[in-house]
């Protein structure tokens, strides 16, 4: 049995044994957190010494001019186009409406789907309203989202991408570059399937299309990208309210353009990555009944219908 000196002595070694391990535990913390500390200071250090890699450059901005108009389908193709655009970098959608005012439900689509947006509105003219022969739609929405352009952008690429064609994405970093104007096929277009540049012995040599109607550029809408410093250099280039003639007037609008200007993407015209799509057409929704559904979620699901 140990006497009481014997044991205040073996207490006293205890508690030195456990201090002296509790100081050993926070030196080699210490040492830990600041060796950590020290090569995180270095590493941040040798990562800003390096050249950023081309995927961390700052891309040049890409501006897609959609037009719209109220119909059944208009929230579903712009909830279609809307995530294929959300993929791509550095982007702003300027939605322009053929309306005197912008709608709610629309605002709202944009806003849930979350890529940069304007929403404007560019009424079609009332003398192209009343005629009886085929009226040149999209014509002032495009031409708005020009003036947007020559207002607010001073470097990009601009892209009429109208919101019921279908569209790869890779096109849109293809285009991103373009110096003046950028040419490329399109799926699905009159009745050669396909509206094209000719490219012979790696230049233009024409066009391909199920109909060239006299015009200079037979191409279709989706086929084409411009610099927006070269719409600069054009002040006066505009889409004409002419049906059937949008696209090859508005490139003649950008003239001096030569051949050799235009730069052929998507393999040399080899592939296509942009498809001239239609969503078929549906008839207005039938009136909601009221007394039979006003208390269901059905009543809610009618305030998201777009009718004509």
């Amino acid at each position: 049995m140990l006497l009481p000196q014997a044991k205040e002595s073996k207490v006293n070694e205890n508690l030195s044994n456990k201090m002296a391990l509790g100081k050993s535990i926070k030196m080699y913390l210490t040492i830990f957190i600041a060796t950590t500390c020290i090569y995180m200071v270095l590493y941040q250090y040798h990562m800003s010494r390096q050249p950023l890699a081309a995927n961390e450059l700052v891309k040049p901005p890409l501006y897609i001019i959609t037009p719209t108009y109220r119909r059944p389908e208009q929230l579903a193709e712009l909830t279609r186009l809307g995530y294929t655009l959300k993929h791509v970098l550095n982007l702003l959608w300027l939605v322009i409406e053929d309306a005197n005012k912008t709608n709610p439900l629309v605002a709202h689509t944009l806003d849930r789907i979350g890529v940069p947006y304007e929403y404007l509105v560019a009424p079609m003219p009332e003398q192209y309203k009343l005629t009886k022969r085929a009226k040149p739609r999209g014509v002032s929405n495009r031409n708005r989202g020009l003036d947007y352009l020559r207002a607010n952008a001073t470097e990009g690429v601009l892209y009429f991408a109208d919101d019921d064609n279908t569209y790869d994405v890779n096109i849109f970093e293809q285009m991103r570059y373009t110096k003046k104007v950028s040419m490329w096929p399109v799926g699905l277009v009159t009745k050669t399937g396909v509206s094209s540049p000719i490219i012979r012995e790696g230049k233009l040599d024409g066009y391909y299309d199920g109909w060239i109607g006299g015009r200079k550029y037979p191409v279709d809408m989706a086929g084409f990208a411009v610099s927006v410093k070269f719409l600069h250099e054009r002040p006066h280039a505009k889409m004409p309210f002419k049906p059937g003639y949008e696209e090859d007037g508005f490139l003649r609008s950008l003239a001096p353009l030569q051949n050799n200007e235009i730069e052929l993407l998507a393999d040399e015209c080899r592939e296509i990555l942009t498809w001239h799509t239609q969503t078929k057409k549906n008839p207005a929704a039938l009136p909601f009944n009221q007394t039979r559904y006003g208390n269901t979620n059905l009543a809610f699901i009618e305030k998201l219908l777009v009718r004509p």
